[in-house]
């Protein structure tokens, strides 16, 4: 295409350029531009029909567009975050030599009891289906034939990869995972998707939830330093100060995770910091009760002082099964505790999750009792116990909650390609 027919090229056509890659004039904003010589026109486009506009766009529009938006730059700078961010987690997990795994999307068990799963079948099993045939008159399917069940028992896809990586670590030492995650709770929040990712690791022979603790740590400081030191990190930054987003102090929250050592305080203390406080919480914080946003918002802020703070020794009564019991409680008060944790970040809130597991066979079916979880189905999880189990612990990162804290984007919605959430599956 010769340059004197630049007025045909449209708004979303992909070009070759060839040229000169020079220095900028003294006064330009970049030090290098290119001087084009010769235009290629690969894939015209209709700019009347094309959606991407060379307007403002709301966050919420561009969703109905995922297939599209990751052509606008900001979109793709975070798409670029995001791969970044995975090589250095991946160079971390290596240099501490714990074993990349990849553990099951579908799974038999319900690993944080919370109900919240997505049942999976065939075409063939759904009612749905056997409804339609009924309706149009067509004959259903016959006993014995396409509607038995793919699988001999309920499969779901899966919430947490804890107890499979739980049966690797007792063979190989330290493992850890970057795997699809999948909730069906109907939290229509900037924090929730029904998928996401989560990076889980689990660590043998720990003695201490402290170690627990400092390996997440040390993973979520080396990530951010590997991005702060990278020119990916060098333009989330820079294009944070240009854009200006209202509320959010990019380089100050990346320097409070560089920081540290971070805050490490009990549920008990967290609790008694809540009720001194005198806030006007919706919530009135009681020993027992799960954490609100809103108690971990205050935590976030004042505890850890506008950055990473780990709150630990949660009631055993609200937490899983499989949690190893704290050794200590309350003097003079029947208050169990489980060795646990969750990490807050400001605004995001709970962002990981840990715990020490109940390694002894006897004590963890008393659990599972306690708890309600029934044994049959979970033989496999209680044979990790029964042949040469060691002490072991690990934890849970909501890897996309991470990367909207540290890409300064207010939603989690805009860090996944293709994000899914209650009532949402675009594409």
């Amino acid at each position: 295409m010769k340059l004197n027919s630049l007025c045909s090229l449209t708004t979303g056509a992909a070009v070759h350029l060839t040229g000169q890659w020079t220095a900028s004039p003294a006064k330009a904003t970049q030090a290098s531009e290119l001087h084009v010589n010769a235009i290629d026109l690969l894939g015209a486009s209709n700019a009347t029909t094309y959606p991407l506009q060379k307007k403002f766009q709301t966050v919420e529009y561009l969703r109905t567009l995922p297939h599209l938006r990751a052509r606008l730059p900001s979109n793709a700078l975070l798409l670029r975050l995001r791969s970044r961010a995975i090589a250095h987690l991946t160079t971390f997990f290596a240099s501490r030599e714990f074993t990349q795994t990849h553990p099951p999307i579908l799974t038999s068990s319900d690993c944080e009891g919370a109900g919240e799963v997505f049942g999976i079948s065939t075409a063939a099993e759904s009612p749905s289906d056997s409804s339609a045939s009924a309706a149009s008159g067509e004959p259903a399917a016959a006993p014995g034939s396409a509607a038995v069940p793919f699988f001999r028992t309920p499969k779901y896809l899966t919430v947490s990869s804890q107890l499979h990586l739980e049966a690797l670590a007792q063979a190989v030492g330290g493992v850890w995972t970057l795997s699809p995650t999948f909730r069906a709770e109907r939290s229509d929040t900037a924090r929730h998707l029904s998928e996401f990712y989560m990076l889980e690791a689990e660590a043998t022979f720990v003695s201490s939830l402290d170690e627990v603790m400092d390996l997440a740590e040390d993973m979520i400081r080396s990530v951010t330093r590997g991005l702060n030191d990278s020119t990916i990190g060098e333009e989330v930054l820079r294009g944070h100060r240009r854009e200006g987003e209202e509320g959010i102090d990019l380089e100050r929250r990346w320097k409070g995770i560089l920081e540290g050592p971070w805050p490490r305080i009990t549920y008990t203390e967290a609790i008694d910091a809540l009720v001194a406080s005198g806030e006007a919480f919706e919530h009135f914080p009681v020993w027992g009760a799960g954490l609100q946003a809103e108690h971990e918002r205050f935590l976030a802020r004042e505890v850890g002082k506008r950055g990473p703070v780990f709150v630990t020794k949660y009631p055993a009564d609200i937490k899983p099964f499989y949690m190893l019991p704290s050794s200590t409680s309350r003097a003079g008060e029947d208050r169990q505790t489980v060795d646990c944790f969750d990490l807050l970040l400001p605004d995001v809130c709970e962002v990981a999750g840990g715990s020490l597991r109940e390694h002894s066979l006897e004590p963890l079916q008393a659990a599972m009792r306690t708890h309600g979880v029934a044994e049959e189905g979970m033989e496999w999880y209680t044979d990790l116990r029964r042949w040469g189990s060691v002490p072991h612990g690990g934890f849970g990162v909501g890897f996309d909650r991470l990367l909207a804290y540290l890409g300064g984007v207010g939603n989690i919605r805009e860090v996944v390609a293709f994000p899914r959430w209650v009532g949402r599956c675009e594409c």
